[in-house]
């Protein structure tokens, strides 16, 4: 198996993918970065939960997806905003709003990955990783 150049846009795909094909979960190698990422999802309500093992010394992550009560996904769109190739940055007054406020985007600062709203009432600024509606 081939190393992923963005290990993040990956997370975000299978994700994604997991939404299209209507899984309860989705399986992926684990990071700190990742969970991290998965703790913000939960906690703003797009995923139920997630859990990392440990397998033959490899950590894996596994979310588990949440769906609405009419059987569509909680996420309508989740899309990769800083790439390796074309970083974005924000300072803390200008984080944008995704949606109009209605979704969420997550960002790596230096207090750690918080959503938008969370670093604007904390003013701190950093790397946008993702947009999640």
């Amino acid at each position: 198996m081939s190393a992923v150049s963005d290990p993040v846009a990956d997370m975000l795909t299978r994700i994604r993918n997991g939404f299209r094909a209507r899984h309860q979960r989705v399986d992926m190698p684990s990071s700190k970065l990742k969970i991290e990422i998965a703790r913000v999802l939960k906690e703003e309500g797009y995923i139920s939960n997630y859990k990392v093992s440990e397998e033959k010394k490899k950590q894996s992550l596994r979310v588990f997806l949440r769906y609405a009560s009419n059987g569509s996904s909680v996420i309508t769109k989740i899309a990769r905003v800083s790439r390796p190739g074309r970083r974005v940055y924000v300072g803390s007054g200008e984080v944008p709003k995704v949606l109009g406020g209605l979704g969420v985007n997550i960002l790596t600062t230096p207090r750690g990955v918080m959503t938008g709203k969370a670093a604007r009432r904390a003013k701190v600024g950093g790397e946008i990783l993702c947009n999640v509606e």
